[in-house]
Parts: structure tokens; sequence; C-alpha cells
């Protein structure tokens, strides 16, 4: 990353920051793994989208529920001890789900008619959810170790890292169900699991103490203690609905992505065909690294979403396997500029001590849009688009759109939901929210944590690092406007 010379207390905390990074890789490695382990051998033993679509929905409604808790949590406690706390969670369930293997031959637990194969998925996904925690305790880290100046290029890394921890699960996924079965892929999570932990505690996180959750002036783990931090931002929570109803399109995305492509390839050859389209999000997180997003994230975050649904009009208008790699690609390489660009605009706009509310209200929100549409995607797939486009009537209907195959009812579902989404991003463009939200961003100060050991004042191109000078809408990092937020020092 560039910018101006840093002073030594900067570089250590930027040397803790990596430490951080890494450590998450392989968390992230981890659970994805598992993740689509769990789903590439449900869809395979089934051959039911259903099952696939109440699994990926369930993991949606359950960050959506639990959001706002973990968000809270960040702010009330230290973040390693946040990082530590969600791997130690992950641990146990993952152990878990070891033990309903061996409980059941797998030819019982596979039917997912039975309480066994929802206890067996649902242990995953608890693990898989709590990671979750961590990621929200990671963008905050981001504005406690890296300097105000370079955080949209940090946020460049951190989905680099996510591109990484993607193209490496995608691949050994696919051959660790397709060669060595579930029962192994369980064990190889559980192992990694426990290495991720055991570096964790030695890794140091330089950070003040929090204060008690007691002494603040709000229930900081409801939603009362989120919206106030929300709302004092103009055009933020303007934001944050446009990407819940975003959400609510992707959810169509999430549940029918990897039916699509097991129609197309094997479970081995689907897991490599993720792992070589998967470099998208090195290369997208690589972009912004060296970059950044430019003088207005907010317009940038709608551009992307504008790419998304031209993209998901035309990469599967045809059952080529080739077009659907090249879309997935550049879909998974504009992805990590839209997560750099909201964690930026919120990293900027929101103080420091109620940051971990904001990211937990966010994903609880945003993500409580997917499995709504999961959920009702999965059997409108199944019942009603597969069986009509295999029938005369589907393909005198909508044959001249989308060619012939087995999986044209799928592709079907990704052009409705992507005209849905584009007409959402140009209402977006031409609101009064993106133009507040936007004059909100360029008029504030980057707060930086408060207390923070800092050889002298800062000065930085965005503006000086002392939040009290601030001129823009963000308020001062003080004890005052902790209270008044519900938040805490």
């Amino acid at each position: 990353m560039t910018g101006e010379p840093l002073s030594a207390t900067e570089r250590s905390r930027m040397r803790a920051f990596f430490q951080v990074l890494g450590n998450t890789l392989v968390a992230n490695v981890t659970s994805s793994f598992l993740w689509f382990a769990l789903t590439f051998w449900a869809y395979l033993e089934t051959e039911n989208v259903l099952a696939t679509s109440i699994i990926g929905g369930s993991y949606m409604l359950l960050v959506a529920v639990f959001g706002v808790v973990f968000g809270a949590l960040v702010d009330h406690m230290k973040k390693k001890a946040v990082m530590v706390l969600s791997s130690v969670i992950t641990l146990a369930t993952y152990l878990g789900a070891g033990a309903v293997y061996l409980a059941f031959p797998e030819s019982q637990l596979i039917d997912w008619g039975r309480p066994w194969f929802w206890c067996f998925a649902g242990l995953i996904l608890v693990g898989g959810v709590v990671e979750n925690l961590r990621n929200i305790a990671l963008s905050t880290t981001v504005t406690l170790l890296v300097p105000s100046d370079r955080r949209d290029r940090a946020n460049g890394l951190v989905g680099t890292v996510q591109g990484v921890a993607f193209m490496v699960t995608s691949v050994f996924s696919g051959l660790s169900v397709g060669l060595l079965g579930m029962g192994w892929t369980v064990v190889i999570a559980v192992a990694a699991t426990a290495v991720a932990l055991t570096h964790l505690l030695f890794v140091t996180i330089p950070e003040r103490g929090v204060v008690p959750a007691g002494e603040t002036a709000t229930p900081a783990l409801t939603f009362r203690g989120a919206i106030p931090a929300v709302r004092r931002v103009p055009g933020l929570l303007a934001l944050i609905l446009f990407t819940t109803i975003n959400n609510l399109v992707g959810g169509v995305f999430m549940a029918l992505m990897d039916p699509y492509g097991l129609t197309l390839f094997s479970v081995e050859i689907w897991g490599v065909v993720l792992a070589v389209t998967g470099t998208g999000f090195i290369v997208g997180g690589a972009l912004v690294a060296a970059r950044g997003l430019g003088r207005n994230p907010v317009r940038t975050l709608l551009l992307v979403n504008v790419g998304v649904a031209v993209l998901g009009m035309t990469f599967a208008i045809r059952e080529w396997w080739w077009l659907y790699a090249l879309g997935i690609f550049v879909f998974m390489m504009i992805m990590p500029i839209a997560e750099a660009a909201e964690q930026t605009i919120i990293q900027r706009v929101v103080p420091f001590h109620t940051q971990g509310r904001v990211f937990g209200f966010a994903a609880s929100v945003e993500s409580a849009a997917s499995p709504i549409s999961a959920y009702l995607i999965g059997p409108i797939a199944q019942f009603g688009l597969i069986p009509f486009m295999r029938t005369d009537a589907g393909e005198r209907s909508f044959g001249w759109l989308l060619g012939g195959g087995e999986a044209r009812g799928i592709a079907l579902a990704f052009v409705a939901a992507s005209a849905v989404l584009l007409v959402l991003v140009l209402v977006a463009f031409a609101s009064p929210q993106y133009r507040r939200l936007s004059r909100a961003f360029a008029e504030a100060t980057p707060p930086e944590p408060e207390g923070d050991d800092h050889d002298g004042p800062r000065q930085t191109r965005e503006g000086p690092a002392d939040s009290e000078s601030s001129t823009g809408p963000v308020i001062p990092c003080t004890r005052d406007h902790t209270a008044q937020l519900g938040g805490t020092a």
C-alpha cells in the first residue's frame, strides 16, 4: 500500500494488522471449505435444489438474526477476545458435526427428511455463521490498526484474502467430497480450525480497554443500540436499505448458482472451475489495494451493482460452460470492490466506538433479505420454472432468449432477478439519499480510535486524524456522544 511514511507506532500496528489478516485467511479458508463441501454433498446426494436453498437461506437467516448481537459484542469486547470466542465456538460446532456424522451411517444421514440430516447441517451452519463475528471484528480492526488514508486499500487486501480463501476452498471442497467423502472433510475442517485458534492466541492486537456494557445509555444488544449510530449519518440508512433489497435479488443467485454449475460440470470439475474463477476475487481486491476506490466510494458501489445486473442477465443466457465460467470470474472480480466500498464508507463516516454495531446492524438487515428469496426461489425453481422450461410452451415463450438445455429454468430466474436489480440501482442513482451520503463522505474527517497511542497527530490527504477537529457530519469520539448513541469508548 502506498501513502505517507509511517511512524514507528503505525508500522507496529500495520504488522499486527497483517498478522490478523493472515489468521483470518486460515479461518475463512476452513469455514468456506466445510460450507462448500456441505452444499456440494447435499445437492449430489439429494439431487434437489430445495435442500440447498434451505441450507443457504438458513445461513443468511442466522446471519441476520445474530448480526446486531455480533456487532454489539465487537464494540463491548477487545477485538482479539472476539476473534478467539468466534474460533472456539466454530471448533465446538465442527466437533459436534463430526460426532453426528459418526453416529449415523451416511445412507441414513443423507435423508434430508430426517432430523439428523438437519442437525448435521445445522452445526456446520452455526460454525460458519459465527465466523461473521470475526469478520465484523476484522472490519473494525482496519480502523483500529490502519492509518485513515490507507483504509480503502486495506479493505482491498481483505477482499484479496477472501478471494484466496474462495479459490482454495472451492477446489479442495469438490475434491474432498468427491475423493475422500464428507467424513474426512469434517476432520480436515476441525484440524484447521484448531490450528487457527492456536495461532490466534499468540497474535497481539494493540488496543485500549472498552467501557463495560452496563455503562451504555441504550441496550446495544438490540436494534435500539444500533439505529441511532446509523441515523447520525445522512444517507447511510438508505444505503443499508438499498443493499438489503439488493440482497433480496442476490438470494436467487445464492440458491441456484451451485445447482446450475453442477448441471454443467461434475463436482470435481465444478470445484476446479470455482477455484479458477475465484482468482477474480484476488484481482478485484488487488485493484482496490493498488488504486483505491476513487473520490466517491458511494458512486463506485452503485456502479458495481450496475455491472452485476448486466452480468446476471447474460452469463447464463446460453448453456455454454465457458460463458458461465467467464461470468462468474467477472462477478467475483467486482464483488470485492463493492465490499471494500461499503466498508470504507462506514469506517469513515461512523465513529470507531460504534462501528461494530453499525457493521452488525448492516449485516443483520442486509442478510435478512437473502433467506426470503432463497427459500422462495427453491420451490419456485424446482416445481415451477425448471419443469416449465422443459415443456414446449416454455421453449416457445423464452427459447429465443435462453436457448435450449437442461437448466433453462434456472437461467430464467437469473435473468428476471438481474432485471429487477438493474431497476433498483437506477432508482438509487436518482435518489436524494445518494447525494446526501456522497456529500457526508466527502465532508467527514476519518475517525481515529479514542485514546490510541500515536507518535503525534498524523495529517493525511483526507484531513487531520483527530476526530474532534471534524467539521463534517461525524460526531466526535467522546464519552458523552458514546452514551448518547449507546456505544462504548
